[in-house]
């Protein structure tokens, strides 16, 4: 058994278990909030973040596994249609293109074929860790032109679901045919609202995280491993 085989097996058997969602044939990995996570010695990052880290919560080669296995599920419940893919940046830009991706070559070895187009828009909901009380949308296409489009809404990290619900509330004023919600990340909030995507990879504490392009005050987008960021961190990049 190689490295990376021993630790996903490792993760799944100590970190989660997995629970059948309402209306959902798939089943998603629930990190506990007990779990320790791996020690960064284990990894490779960046050494400028050195001492920055409290440990790794999610290894790289475990969400480009995850990401794959979600594309497979997209596939099968919306092969065949007309997609308009809208990112929501800046923290979702690496899974966004690591799913499309995925979804891609899917298709190309398949009976069902997703043809997809790709638009950005980008969400401000925070200042340093804490979310703020008003979000700001910015950039994107004239949203009206999803109207009786397909469209999947691909996110890094939902929290209490306010933000989602305020960007999906914008875009149904333009009657889409259809909108389905993929994020990376779900975390568990003192505060949900009972939102949940239609695709996610990981339920995960109420944890500030970083890299795989989640960001603390645009640091930390350069790493690849989803990692637990520590107090000396948030003082050193605070603004």
């Amino acid at each position: 058994m190689n490295a990376h085989n021993h630790v996903l097996l490792h993760f799944i058997s100590s970190a989660c278990y997995t629970h059948a969602l309402p209306n959902a044939s798939q089943t998603q990995p629930k990190i506990s909030d007990n779990w320790p996570g791996y020690s960064l010695d284990l990894f490779t990052y960046p050494q400028h973040y050195y001492g920055d880290l409290e440990y790794v919560l999610i290894p790289h080669g475990i969400i480009v596994d995850r990401t794959e296995r979600l594309a497979k599920d997209i596939m099968q419940d919306i092969g065949d249609n007309d997609i308009v893919v809208l990112c929501v940046l800046k923290g979702g830009y690496k899974f966004c293109a690591d799913l499309v991706e995925h979804i891609k070559n899917l298709s190309r070895n398949s009976e069902r074929f997703i043809s997809m187009k790709v638009d950005f828009v980008r969400l401000k909901s925070y200042h340093n860790d804490q979310s703020m009380q008003d979000m700001q949308i910015m950039g994107g296409d004239d949203l009206s032109k999803l109207t009786g489009k397909n469209v999947l809404i691909v996110e890094d990290i939902v929290g209490t679901g306010r933000t989602m619900k305020v960007l999906l509330n914008n875009i149904e004023k333009y009657k889409p045919k259809m909108i389905k919600v993929a994020s990376l990340l779900v975390k568990r909030t003192s505060r949900p609202d009972g939102y949940r995507p239609d695709y996610y990879g990981f339920e995960i504490p109420d944890l500030f995280v970083v890299g795989y392009a989640l960001d603390y005050n645009e640091h930390f987008r350069d790493l690849n491993h989803i990692c637990v960021i520590n107090d000396h961190g948030k003082a050193k990049y605070r603004v």
